[in-house]
């Protein structure tokens, strides 16, 4: 990590997603596949905070669930779309656990669904982290490889973002875009959205990847759309 930044572009749920495929495809010795089997039934814990009185500390307790923080991740620094437009399209994504289909390789306990409160709850956590408290370590990372098309956070490369930045911009615009019920977009690109689901549903393939029912983007925590 001195030298080179391997994990610039590879959020936490692409991670377990290879591990559980290096475990699956049968390219590995027997104890090596138990290995990675029990690092994937493994809680995902806050780094250097040892476990007290035998209980682990979890990570998403804190961040908020992995598989929406890189939903978030995704459409910000990919698109630059403004937080109620993300929470617009996390909230058709993931308030149904039952409506579209869901990759094989995600156990049955794994497979969650989100209200708005939740969605909005957990994306002012992300805004908050992402340009306010975490940018400076982003900006002392060396080089790394650019492996996705979003979330590639390299400041050499798809991120450049001042350390010492404020998140109040974006909460607020969280706050007024999304007061409650169901999130809106205004008339015109709620209809070009709609516009790019229809053309994107026809190339929608891919057994290991979650895509989103109202933008239609290939990520690997995304469901497919229907």
């Amino acid at each position: 990590m001195s030298h080179y930044a391997v994990n610039a572009s590879v959020p936490k749920t692409l991670i377990r997603h290879l591990v559980g495929w290096m475990a699956r495809n049968g390219q590995l010795d027997w104890n090596v596949r138990e290995t990675l089997e029990d690092i994937l039934r493994s809680q995902m814990t806050p780094e250097l905070i040892p476990a007290s009185e035998g209980k682990t500390v979890s990570a998403e307790d804190t961040v908020g669930p992995y598989e929406l923080q890189d939903f978030n991740l995704y459409y910000l620094s990919r698109f630059g779309f403004r937080p109620s437009k993300v929470a617009f399209l996390a909230f058709h994504a993931w308030s149904r656990r039952g409506q579209g289909t869901w990759p094989s390789s995600i156990p049955e306990v794994e497979r969650r669904e989100y209200d708005l409160v939740v969605i909005k709850r957990w994306l002012g956590v992300f805004i908050q982290r992402f340009f306010q408290s975490s940018q400076f370590k982003r900006s002392a990372l060396p080089n790394g490889p650019k492996v996705g098309s979003g979330g590639s956070l390299s400041p050499r490369g798809d991120w450049r973002a001042p350390s010492d930045a404020t998140a109040d911009a974006w909460l607020k615009e969280l706050r007024s875009g999304v007061r409650s019920g169901q999130p809106s977009l205004p008339h015109r690109q709620l209809s070009q959205a709609s516009g790019r689901h229809r053309r994107s549903a026809r190339k929608c393939r891919g057994p290991s990847s979650r895509r989103c029912k109202a933008g239609g983007r290939a990520s690997t925590s995304r469901r497919q759309c229907r």
